[in-house]
């Protein structure tokens, strides 16, 4: 049985929206922005599915893309600024972040292409290789982005403990 690019695509979108809004909202900090970047990101997937070769893909292509839109919309702002959980407005999404503020304070802080694999390996659970599909860096520069990134959480984390 072939299933067409276009009902993939759709299937995909449709019962992953609320893991597009989470990486979103984590580069975002902000519902409303989020929300628009995953309608963008969508959009965007829409016109441009043609370019989809291999629909086992689908995921890391999206990813790629709503990544691209999320970092677009924080250049235009010029400024990453911090949302206290209790400005955010109730709504049908609840806050996606993880349980711990202070470790996604600390993703936050790093330099973001390194904080753009930690969100994908450890909130979104993509593997190595999904990660370099996803961001176009090479498979060994994921890797050293990955470990540099972590040794950076830890060494934060244990001059916390040490204080």
């Amino acid at each position: 049985m072939h299933v067409s690019k276009e009902s993939l695509l759709t299937s995909y979108l449709i019962t992953e929206q609320a893991r597009f809004y989470r990486l979103a909202y984590s580069y975002l900090k902000n519902r409303e922005e989020a929300l628009d970047a995953v309608q963008t990101a969508v959009c965007r997937a829409w016109e441009q599915q043609d370019r989809l070769r291999e629909p086992e893909a689908v995921r890391t292509w999206f990813y790629r893309i709503l990544i691209h839109v999320c970092t677009d919309m924080l250049r235009q702002r010029k400024r990453v600024t911090f949302v206290p959980p209790d400005a955010l407005d109730a709504g049908s999404y609840e806050d996606p972040l993880p349980l711990d503020g202070d470790l996604a304070t600390r993703v936050d802080a790093l330099p973001p292409e390194i904080a753009t694999i930690i969100r994908l390996r450890f909130y979104e659970e993509l593997s190595l290789k999904e990660i370099s599909a996803a961001t176009g860096a090479p498979l060994s520069t994921v890797k050293t982005r990955l470990y540099a990134g972590l040794k950076k959480l830890r060494v934060s984390m244990e001059g916390d403990y040490h204080e």
